[in-house]
């Protein structure tokens, strides 16, 4: 019996923590389980300390390191060696490179700047710099916010029509842009017109990762993340309220709604999506012709590394769903997400974008790495079936390994009490 009890308790070390839907996610890379789409690995180097964001100058990419304040130039899938920028950053927390948007040759980076590298934080800055084709010259602050504390610091940018949008997060304040009826610090929990600068476009944000204007409609829309549940994707028209700190995720009291704390015109809705559990999304990407996804929007996170997919409504101001789970609009902790994860194994990932080739690119924070998601007809490797049952076959290989072990234990253990009974006997 000891030997069977060790035999169990060596094999149960060995059994891995599996979820559903990870695939081949580990040291092989990411999964896409949609037959048409193909994803590969774009930058073969290894992009180092924690690259957060990305964007698009002419075909070329320009990627920030959270942890140094580079910002780095992909060109045909290579990483140059040598910084197109340095500058000092926080690198604590939240803080550290956070966001950049481009216009043309107009590159707007928003960075928590320090007193020297990985030094105190100062403040968050909004700059505008001009590419030159080698180097970012001739910077031009835009705008100061505030970093008193280390988390939800915001940073997603993006912009439409010459309008530049940035986003920040309560920054740990409580007061009427929080939905609170006292002063406090203002410039957070707010979507901010940048440049040219103007009134909040939206209040009452906790913490954002994720910011993308519809390309066919010209509307707004984040990724939002909650406490201890209720993760968010939202709709986000003018002088839009998303609730923080009274409401995250959906309510059907209309008397918590009337009772937020009137600052200006601006008007609370439910949001389009909300995880109950959260899995801390981050950026948001719309879907394109090229990859014969023109009605689909795209969803990183950074707790389960899969890629979502939602299916806009005719008015392209919601989700539609089949799945009877997710039709209203929450996925609850015993709910299916099989609909809504079209890929896994990305990591904690950052950043969502869509390239002038039409293609996704999609940026791994914790795996250094730039992803491209292409037509299966344009990739070279097959894709491989979404599981067909709740756990990969490494995990079914790994069970069927220890059920062996235990057996053979048991064995073992029947084996030796026979000898030791003819032994005495």
């Amino acid at each position: 019996m000891k030997i069977l009890l060790l035999a169990l308790c060596v094999s149960m070390s060995f059994l891995p923590a599996f979820a559903s839907h990870t695939g081949n996610s580990g040291d092989s890379g990411p999964v896409i389980y949609d037959q048409g789409l193909t994803v590969e690995r774009y930058v073969n180097e290894g992009i180092p300390n924690s690259p957060t964001t990305m964007a698009f100058v002419g075909d070329n990419l320009l990627v920030l390191e959270r942890y140094t304040g580079l910002v780095r130039l992909v060109r045909d899938g290579q990483l140059s060696p040598w910084p197109v920028l340095d500058v000092s950053v926080a690198k604590d927390g939240e803080r550290g490179m956070l966001g950049i948007t481009t216009i043309g040759n107009d590159v707007y980076l928003y960075f928590t700047a320090a007193d020297s590298d990985a030094g105190k934080a100062i403040e968050n800055r909004v700059f505008k710099y001009t590419w030159n084709g080698d180097k970012l010259v001739d910077p031009v602050l835009l705008k100061t916010l505030p970093s008193d504390n280390f988390y939800h610091n915001g940073g997603a940018m993006t912009n439409h029509n010459g309008q530049v949008y940035a986003v920040i997060g309560d920054n740990g304040n409580y007061g009427w842009l929080q939905n609170r009826p006292h002063e406090w610090k203002n410039d957070t929990s707010v979507i901010l017109r940048v440049d040219p600068p103007g009134p909040y476009y939206a209040i009452g944000i906790r913490n954002s990762f994720g910011l993308v204007i519809d390309p066919v409609t010209g509307n707004l829309w984040d990724t939002e993340n909650g406490p201890d549940e209720y993760d968010e994707i939202n709709f986000v028209p003018e002088n839009f309220n998303s609730g923080w700190i009274e409401i995250m995720g959906p309510t059907d009291n209309q008397t918590k709604i009337d009772s937020l704390p009137k600052y200006e015109n601006y008007a609370y809705s439910n949001p389009e999506f909300s995880w109950q559990k959260p899995v801390a999304p981050t950026a948001i990407e719309f879907g394109s012709k090229e990859l014969g996804q023109e009605n689909k929007v795209f969803v990183v996170d950074c707790n389960t590394g899969n890629l979502y997919r939602f299916t806009l409504n005719p008015d392209r101001t919601g989700f539609i769903f089949e799945s009877p789970d997710l039709q209203d609009l929450v996925l609850n902790v015993d709910d299916s997400p099989d609909e809504i994860i079209v890929g896994s194994g990305f990591g904690c990932s950052t950043d969502i974008e869509l390239g002038p080739d039409g293609f996704l690119y999609i940026l791994s924070l914790s795996q250094g790495a730039i992803y491209r998601i292409i037509p299966t007809a344009s990739g070279e490797q097959p894709i491989p079936d979404a599981p067909k049952t709740e756990f990969p076959i490494e995990y079914i290989l790994t069970t069927s390994a220890i059920v062996a072990t235990i057996i053979v234990a048991v064995v073992a253990a029947m084996l030796v009490r026979v000898i030791i009974k003819k032994r005495k006997s």
